[in-house]
């Protein structure tokens, strides 16, 4: 914007010269990818409402922090953007602002809708709340661990793992064949199962101490079901908005990380049991081999899996696959509006795209060949 601030028009005097702020905890997260576009998201944490905003509006809305004048940052977006704002484009901003309540010195929030029953669904289908207060018991669960979380600590837990799955790896015919056996007798089948049903508990549970220790928070832990199956579940809030994406990817990644931690007891059990026909080693052969597939298979980036979930904050793109499909339909119907799409869109949605369809060729072709190879031995 070149000149002098505008002369305030007819409306609230000196509008200009107000200096309005957000609320203190109005969480904007980083520009995310989201088709063509790049979006800003901005959530009210006391009320849970949130909405997506545009690279301009986000260039407004982060410096009102009430240290600035309207003049100055309309003068700071001249300048970014070559246009000039007037008094009528504030008023609709700030008016959006405070109809959502997210200007301090306003209406307060709105409160959030009480939590509903605990119990939800029916005998086949719903989900349980476990704990009244998921983030006050994942912060005393934080406090706990904390000293576990150190880089010192984690990264040869984590060297320790990878060298398990290369071991693993190299015995992946002896593993094959003790889940074969594992099939055919059902009480180590059970107890198996119980100890996979464990480290599915542990998953979710390491993701929202993960969030706590980077800043985020939890919103609910409880048991969902649908009938032969029940699981675990652990939501967590607002890591979207966490500054560092290595913190975002950190949380996604953390469930993955408990399930082969889990293993490693086991596994130094099985490295000390001698080869062979031991009932013992069968059974810690076909926990590890479907621990270490649990854990793995999590890690694959495709939805809803955990691996999705890191490629996505990694490369800071909002709902990858959708936006990919959406693009090559496109591209493939009308490739002048494909071009259209900014060059780092396009390049990440037709390699994702490619790369997601040749990652499901191989898996399928994996998984037929792991269940011909379990048939016919």
């Amino acid at each position: 914007m070149t000149g002098p601030a505008p002369t305030p028009a007819p409306g609230p005097a000196g509008l200009l010269e107000h200096r309005p702020a957000l609320r203190p905890e109005v969480l904007l997260s980083a520009p995310l990818l989201d088709g063509p576009a790049t979006v800003h998201l901005v959530k009210d944490p006391v009320s849970g409402a949130s909405f997506e905003i545009g690279p301009k509006e986000f260039f407004l809305v982060s410096r009102l922090d009430g240290s600035r004048t309207l003049a100055e940052i309309g003068t700071a977006y001249g300048h970014a953007f070559g246009r000039r704002l007037g008094e009528g484009n504030w008023q609709q901003l700030l008016a959006l602002l405070g109809t959502r309540r997210l200007l301090a010195g306003g209406p307060p929030p709105t409160a959030p809708a009480p939590p509903g029953k605990p119990l939800q669904g029916t005998l086949l289908r719903g989900t349980l709340r476990l704990v009244a207060d998921a983030d006050a018991t994942t912060a005393r669960l934080h406090r706990a661990l904390r000293p576990l979380l150190h880089p010192v600590v984690l990264v040869p837990l984590l060297l320790g793992c990878l060298a398990m799955e290369v071991v693993l790896a190299a015995s992946f015919g002896e593993l094959a064949d003790a889940f074969g056996w594992l099939l055919r007798h059902p009480a180590p089948l059970a107890a198996v199962a119980t100890l996979m049903w464990l480290s599915t508990a542990l998953h979710e549970f390491a993701h929202g101490v993960a969030a706590r220790h980077v800043g985020g928070t939890v919103g609910e832990i409880g048991l969902r079901w649908r009938l032969p199956a029940a699981i675990m579940y652990c939501t967590v809030d607002n890591y979207r908005f966490l500054e560092r994406r290595r913190h975002q990817v950190a949380v996604a990644s953390a469930g993955a990380f408990a399930n082969l931690l889990f293993l490693l007891p086991f596994f130094g059990w099985w490295a000390a049991l001698p080869g062979g026909e031991d009932p013992t080693r069968r059974v810690l052969s076909a926990l590890l081999l479907a621990g270490s597939a649990q854990a793995l298979v999590n890690l694959i980036p495709l939805p809803p899996l955990d691996g999705y979930t890191m490629l996505g904050h990694g490369l800071r793109v909002t709902r990858l696959a959708p936006a990919s499909s959406g693009y090559l339909r496109l591209r493939m119907r009308d490739r002048a509006a494909a071009a259209a799409y900014p060059p780092r869109a396009r390049r990440l949605y037709l390699g994702y795209g490619i790369g997601s369809a040749v990652l499901v060729l191989l898996l399928t072709a994996g998984l037929t060949g792991a269940v011909w190879y379990a048939v016919t031995t």
